[in-house]
């Protein structure tokens, strides 16, 4: 891999030295993703294919999206940014995920899933108006998002729409979880066509497809001539045309995308093949790394770990730890459906990340993965409960951003006893902008009827979940943050708690800091290390209704100071609403708002990211002491 630091280097080798490139990049993955942790198995199972993209195609004149993005490590790799490579997601270097303002070859941002197609066709279709009709525009999707509505809207628009676009379907039958519903069946069945696929290989062998180099440069009518020949076969094995031509589009496989060499006599092929295509491929998620193939869910990110046997290495921390929140979420349902029958769980791909999957083990009849498709899993939420059940819908909370129409019409509208959990609330870390849960406070809060609410410890959040599912309580939000709480001991015995009501966690007189959430502990730990000054601490619990009972005491207290501090942006949410009711009570004690400024907050630890933000306990006592 010495000396290829661009695709212009790539060009430069013989299609045979492929394969041993290949192998060194996917080494270089593995060993620098043990110590520098990342998403590997996505990264492992495109190893080949994007070599092979950037071989064939003049990127980044020809544009190359990447869906979700945890697909393109290679990527970065063979596009300049091979010696930054082990600031992979940490605070200053480079992102885990394409970014336009980070390299000329990163055609579009992605983080979230299913917005390769829509991407590529906005740019071919713009390369049309502009007259430039040599430039290719490639989407790859995989991971399972070609589950998601967006994928579809946009493959029923490019099909009619002769746009010269490729879109590379990567099908390794599985997302972060095992992939699931109609689509990821239909594959496995065109996968699965052994007549079929005899027949493509023959076809294949016969049209030089495994033949010599001067054969590989033949001209278009190879890959023509199977496409025509294997639709009628398909037409007669399959039943007619396939999902994709259907829609309008050509297509091409299923083909083994391990294969480097076939993948660039395909792509030499297809480049030269007007309109929209698509090119089926199969990968093994992990590829090149045991365990990573053996078990891809773990190994979507599995932190650091042994480069020679890819075991995992455990926390060198002995001690016993708070358990993660999703985990007591994971736990609490399971009680809770125990207990009220008409409980069922919902999750758009996320089971393991929300640890739904442990109610999935024990009642599989009432958990539902319905793949990656956040809107549809609200109103199929909504659905459900309009039939007189109670959903636990456990979305993360910048992927419900994706589902806001539907929160709004399907559910708060209608009035439904949906719970809408969200799952990594707040800085979530090293994924940087496009997955900080840090909008929900804000986007919530003026939908009407919701009940929105967050946990500052895991007895809070049992509580919560517990109080939610009593009968009539409409739709209720629960957001809750990644990672560890605060309590060893978390397995308390379930109490119902008053809906919008906050209460006193610490006793002051000369400041009030006002929280909501997991965030409340920085603040409770600040206000214990200001000896000069008497510092109240309230944790809110709710947002929606808000506490203005508890508020109105606060301002007849006679605080020199009230802060609020929240996990969100400052715009528009826990603070704004807390100042919106002092202004309308005329108050005139001095306020101060910290929470998340107005610009996307990029990749860190969250103690990197909450210090800059100024919500770190050393940040909060800091504005305690501006009197």
């Amino acid at each position: 891999m010495s000396g290829i630091d661009a695709p212009e280097d790539l060009k430069k080798l013989h299609v045979e030295d492929l394969p041993q490139l290949c192998s060194e990049l996917r080494q270089y993955i593995i060993g620098t993703l043990a110590t520098h942790p990342g998403h590997l198995a996505s990264g492992l199972g495109v190893v080949e294919l994007t070599v092979a993209l950037h071989y064939v195609f003049n990127t980044p004149d020809d544009k190359l999206v990447w869906d979700v993005g945890h697909q393109s490590y290679a990527h970065k790799i063979l596009t300049g940014r091979r010696e930054k490579f082990q600031t992979i997601r940490t605070y200053g270097g480079i992102s885990g995920f394409p970014r336009m303002d980070e390299s000329e070859y990163d055609a579009f941002g992605t983080g979230h899933s299913s917005t390769s197609i829509s991407a590529a066709l906005g740019m071919a279709t713009a390369s049309k108006l502009q007259g430039n009709s040599v430039r290719q525009h490639i989407a790859v999707i995989g991971d399972g998002s070609m589950t998601g509505g967006e994928a579809f809207e946009a493959l029923n628009n490019a099909g009619v729409s002769k746009s010269n676009i490729l879109v590379v379907l990567n099908d390794n039958g599985i997302s972060i979880d095992k992939a699931v519903g109609g689509l990821s069946r239909y594959l496995v069945r065109v996968i699965a066509s052994r007549r079929y696929n005899r027949l493509k290989e023959r076809v294949w062998r016969r049209m030089g497809g495994d033949s010599t180099e001067d054969k590989r440069k033949e001209s278009k009518r190879m890959v023509r001539g199977m496409s025509r020949f294997t639709k009628s076969v398909k037409t007669a094995l399959m039943g007619g045309a396939n999902l994709f031509e259907s829609l309008g589009f050509r297509y091409f496989g299923p083909i083994d995308g391990h294969e480097v060499e076939m993948l660039v006599l395909v792509l030499e092929q297809l480049k030269e093949i007007n309109g929209p295509k698509l090119l089926h491929i199969v990968t093994k998620k992990g590829k090149g790394l045991r365990m990573a193939e053996r078990n891809p869910v773990v190994y979507h990110a599995p932190g650091k770990f042994d480069v020679e046997t890819g075991k995992q290495i455990a926390s060198a921390s002995g001690e016993s730890q708070p358990p993660k929140y999703q985990d007591v979420f994971g736990q609490t349902i399971i009680e809770l459906a125990e207990q009220n029958s008409a409980i069922v769980g919902v999750t758009p791909a996320m089971p393991t990340g929300c640890s739904l999957n442990r109610m999935m083990e024990r009642m599989p009849s009432r958990t539902f993965d319905v793949g990656i498709a956040e809107q549809h899993a609200v109103t199929f939420s909504a659905g459900l409960s309009a039939q007189g059940l109670l959903p636990f819908c456990n979305i993360y909370s910048s992927f419900m951003q994706r589902a806001y129409d539907q929160i709004i019409h399907d559910v708060a509208l209608q009035h439904l006893n949906v719970v809408m959990c969200l799952d990594r609330a707040g800085l979530v870390g090293e994924d940087g902008a496009t997955h900080h849960g840090v909008f929900d406070l804000a986007y919530l809060r003026p939908i009407p009827g919701l009940t929105v609410c967050a946990p500052m410890n895991e007895h809070e959040l049992r509580n919560m979940m517990y109080t939610a599912q009593l009968p009539n309580q409409g739709p209720v939000v629960i957001r809750y943050p990644r990672g560890k709480g605060v309590l060893e001991d978390w397995h308390n015995e379930m109490e119902s708690i008053p809906v919008g009501k906050g209460r006193c966690v610490r006793e002051g007189s000369d400041v009030a800091i006002l929280t909501l959430g997991h965030i409340g502990n920085n603040a409770l730990a600040a206000a214990e290390a200001v000896e000069e000054l008497s510092v109240a601490v309230y944790d809110m619990r709710y947002l929606k209704p808000l506490d203005t009972d508890l508020l109105s005491d606060v301002l007849s207290k006679g605080y020199r100071k009230i802060i609020t501090v929240e996990d969100g942006v400052v715009a528009g949410g826990f603070g704004s609403a807390v100042l919106e009711y002092f202004a309308s009570m005329g108050a005139t004690t001095k306020v101060s708002l910290l929470g998340i400024p107005d610009n996307f907050v990029p990749h860190g630890s969250i103690a990197q990211l909450q210090h800059e933000c100024g919500i770190d306990v050393d940040g909060i006592i800091k504005d305690v002491r501006s009197l």
